[in-house]
């Protein structure tokens, strides 16, 4: 198997757009692929695609529950935690678990020395499985409205992916944040999604420059060529960063996505273009392994 992930270093750019218009085309190639939509906060990528649901997976975390009559309030546990998710006021014996804040780490269980913490499973969202066009799948992280990350959703999402495809296509989250970080990490190959915009210069250097830390290798689809200016495809050459492909700015292309229709369906040439990105990743993963 070989993960790709289609990532921006800001919303908006059209990174669901090519995500699903790759996975379309691998599955109308007969491409054994899967499609993971990472963005938990705002996962879209069934909307494009008639699917059935087939699995629901509830994404809990343990979160502490003290027990009032045997504790001490020595404050240990405030202590150890990191995130300040527990509030305690000693001397009128108050403490309380902020859930919202909790990571389950686990570090206020070991810091307690009298048994005074137990722990509870909460709700964190849910991994919603789909069957598409037989063989295929689509897997959706949704996260609940409230809770603080989305980083434990998508592991779990990521996880079921369990190489059942050739090919898997994570739709990451915008921005370079954790969640971003959590998807990328687990991919071959990162495609970053730009506009020749400043804004889309700006947050594309920071997309590069957090994939150079992790050691990601990764190469750019400029969409909306033909708006804007020439500096993203500057900064690409000065970089030595593989510009995969442009997709013009045009009307059709924008009324077709924003009707939820898949453009490479009646876009031959475009289908072929973005066949050609994914065999020359393929083709580069290959010979990066080879070397090792």
């Amino acid at each position: 198997m070989i993960k790709i992930a289609i990532a921006s270093g800001k919303g908006g750019t059209g990174k669901t757009f090519v995500a699903t218009n790759i996975f379309h085309t691998l599955v109308k190639n007969q491409i054994d692929a899967v499609l993971v939509d990472c963005d938990a906060e705002a996962p879209n990528a069934v909307a494009f695609f008639k699917t059935k649901q087939t699995r629901v997976i509830e994404v809990t975390q343990l979160v502490p529950v003290i027990d009032i009559s045997a504790c001490t309030f020595c404050g240990k546990c405030h202590e150890y935690c990191n995130y300040n998710a527990i509030f305690i006021i000693p001397p009128v014996k108050i403490i309380n678990v902020m859930e919202d804040l909790c990571h389950g780490c686990g570090a206020c269980s070991v810091a307690c020395r009298y048994d005074a913490i137990t722990e509870k499973p909460v709700s964190l969202g849910k991994v919603n499985l789909y069957s598409y066009n037989s063989n295929h799948s689509l897997i959706e992280a949704r996260m609940n409205i409230g809770v603080m990350s989305p980083v434990p959703v998508i592991k779990a999402a990521i996880k079921q992916i369990n190489n059942q495809a050739g090919i898997a296509i994570l739709d990451s989250p915008p921005g370079t944040s954790c969640p971003f970080i959590q998807t990328v990490a687990v991919s071959d190959y990162v495609i970053l999604v730009t506009e020749p915009t400043p804004f889309g210069l700006s947050d594309l250097k920071q997309s590069v420059e957090t994939l150079k830390k992790i050691n990601k290798p990764c190469g750019v689809i400029i969409n909306r060529t033909g708006l804007g200016d020439n500096k993203v495809l500057e900064y690409l050459n000065n970089e030595g960063i593989s510009l995969l492909l442009e997709i013009p700015f045009k009307k059709e292309i924008a009324g077709l996505y924003s009707n939820g229709q898949i453009v490479s369906e009646t876009h031959t040439f475009f289908a072929s273009q973005l066949l050609e990105v994914v065999e020359n990743i393929i083709k580069q993963n290959g010979d990066s392994n080879n070397k090792r």
